[in-house]
């Protein structure tokens, strides 16, 4: 009789936030309100594998008071697992959302400085418990901005995850406001990426947050990116592929959104969505991530993960929030061609 096989799991490490957006495309404060939600990259990757139905646990470190709580309650709502969340004094990191339009970019205001996740010291986490029964870990380069510490702890993560055979994913996301003039991200990620399997990345981030430098400019797009992923896989020979997805447009509202592979065997390019009505943008690349990881545990090939990655990127674009509610059925529709629009009855 042969052993039954346990689900995958997916841990994260990383910061859950607090959300606060001004109404609609308002400015900041432009009247009263401001929405209250939950949010932060790795968060919102495990929200949408689990309401797909995959194991997922996240590891983070929460302040000890009723925002925590709320945290917490969050996104257990969507069955990610929180036993291995850590409290803490402190306070709960904030960002600020202000929805572009038009000619006007949408911008986002961190207020992270000293919280409780921040303030964390860098043993504080027994990553051998809080990866036990894992099988993959997830991380981003917002984490390794926060702090000597944070990195510290992310780098930490990543090496005794491999050291245990877990596959390792990492979206590298560079947010240059994090980031000083005195410590800059390559060195940070050089230590990192020798334990990272799986590297996801925005059209700069390659030459920004890994320091590799940009192929020579060309007018066919395809060869230009290829070259740039295959540097990126030289550089890092434990890497088993490089994804970068790809944005074009001139507003905030409208613009073309597709991604690309490449891998040791391989150039994979997916198709491209003209995507014309932009509700919410922030938590697309996160929606790219946990779709990225849902078909590649679906067993699914990179080709096929790709194109599945970029569908469910391009249905978040329509919801707001930081979480891509849109399913894997949903998805699966709109690569077979059933999207559009159409009401479904």
């Amino acid at each position: 009789m042969s052993t039954p096989q346990k689900a995958p799991c997916v841990a994260a490490f990383g910061e859950i936030l607090l959300r606060l957006k001004a109404p609609g495309h308002e400015r900041l404060l432009q009247s009263a309100e401001l929405e209250a939600t939950f949010g932060g990259a790795e968060a919102n990757v495990l929200a949408s594998l689990a309401a797909d139905g995959v194991s997922t646990r996240m590891i983070t470190v929460l302040p000890t008071n009723p925002l925590g709580d709320a945290a917490m309650s969050d996104l257990r709502q969507y069955g990610v697992d929180m036993s291995r969340v850590l409290r803490a004094e402190g306070r709960l990191g904030t960002y600020y959302l202000e929805a572009g339009a038009g000619a006007r970019a949408s911008r986002v205001l961190y207020d992270r400085a000293h919280s409780a996740f921040a303030s964390a010291a860098s043993d504080s986490i027994d990553w051998t418990v809080a990866l036990d029964g894992a099988s993959w870990l997830h991380l981003s380069g917002i984490t390794p901005a926060l702090g000597e510490s944070s990195a510290a702890l992310t780098i930490a993560a990543a090496q005794r995850a491999k050291s245990m055979g877990l596959t390792v994913s990492c979206d590298y996301n560079h947010r240059a406001s994090l980031w000083s003039a005195d410590r800059g991200p390559v060195p940070v990620m050089e230590a990192l990426m020798p334990y990272v399997d799986i590297g996801i990345a925005g059209r700069s981030d390659c030459q920004v947050m890994l320091g590799i430098d940009a192929p020579m400019a060309t007018t066919d797009e395809d060869a230009w990116f290829r070259a740039l992923g295959e540097r990126v896989l030289s550089a890092f020979p434990s890497l088993r592929m490089q994804v970068i997805t790809r944005r074009d447009g001139d507003s905030a509202g409208r613009y073309g959104w597709s991604a690309c592979a490449v891998d040791r065997d391989g150039f994979h390019v997916s198709r491209r969505y003209a995507i014309d009505e932009v509700v919410d943008r922030v938590g697309a690349g996160d929606a790219f991530s946990a779709g990225l990881l849902y078909a590649m545990l679906d067993g699914r090939d990179h080709a096929s993960a790709l194109e599945f990655a970029t569908a469910a990127s391009c249905l978040k674009h329509s919801i707001p929030g930081d979480v891509n509610r849109a399913r894997a059925a949903e998805v699966d529709a709109l690569l077979a061609g059933h999207g559009g629009g159409r009401i479904q009855r």
